[in-house]
């Protein structure tokens, strides 16, 4: 082969690489933008359900009884700002106590009851799409050729958040037995 020739071999694989690391850059971009929105929208469900289970906390002691209601005003407020900084037991901690509510709300009105209910089956969907994204994300990022040309290496790598969401026992707080 003639030295031009092998110019244009060279060049051609040069512009293949730059190709591929630009549509990386722009893929890893459009997955970071990802979870960045699908933890904007997890976060805003996980604030909804500690806030609907203090309104039912606040509002309606003598329906989920006295001592229920105390701890889950504190687990709510917890989950809000968790004081030892981990979301996620703080998270788990309010999750266990809806389970726990009685199956039958009395004197708890209707749409408080349909609002627990969506509440906590819309943070079961947020975070699934959540960690659909972190796996996404972190799959591409640990690809070798990524690895190797350290594509977004100063980011931390986004991480799961991994709560036991049981929606479909949780749905079933505050309806009534049929």
């Amino acid at each position: 082969m003639t030295p031009d020739a092998w110019f244009l071999v060279v060049g051609a694989l040069l512009l293949v690489l730059v190709a591929w690391v630009t549509w990386t850059l722009t893929r890893l971009s459009r997955l970071e933008d990802r979870v960045d929105r699908a933890w904007l929208a997890l976060d805003t469900q996980l604030q909804r359900r500690a806030g609907v289970a203090e309104q039912l906390a606040r509002e309606y002691p003598a329906a989920v009884g006295e001592d229920r209601a105390e701890y889950l005003a504190a687990f709510a407020a917890d989950a809000r700002r968790p004081v030892d900084g981990d979301r996620e037991l703080a998270e788990n901690a309010l999750g266990r106590e809806l389970r726990e509510l009685p199956g039958d709300l009395r004197g708890v009105p209707a749409s408080l009851r349909t609002d627990l209910e969506g509440t906590v089956i819309r943070v079961a969907l947020a975070r699934r799409f959540y960690n659909d994204a972190v796996r996404d994300t972190q799959a591409l990022r640990r690809s070798r050729l990524a690895r190797v040309l350290r594509l977004h290496g100063r980011r931390p790598l986004p991480r799961y958040f991994d709560i036991d969401d049981r929606h479909e026992q949780a749905a079933g707080a505050g309806r009534p037995a049929t």
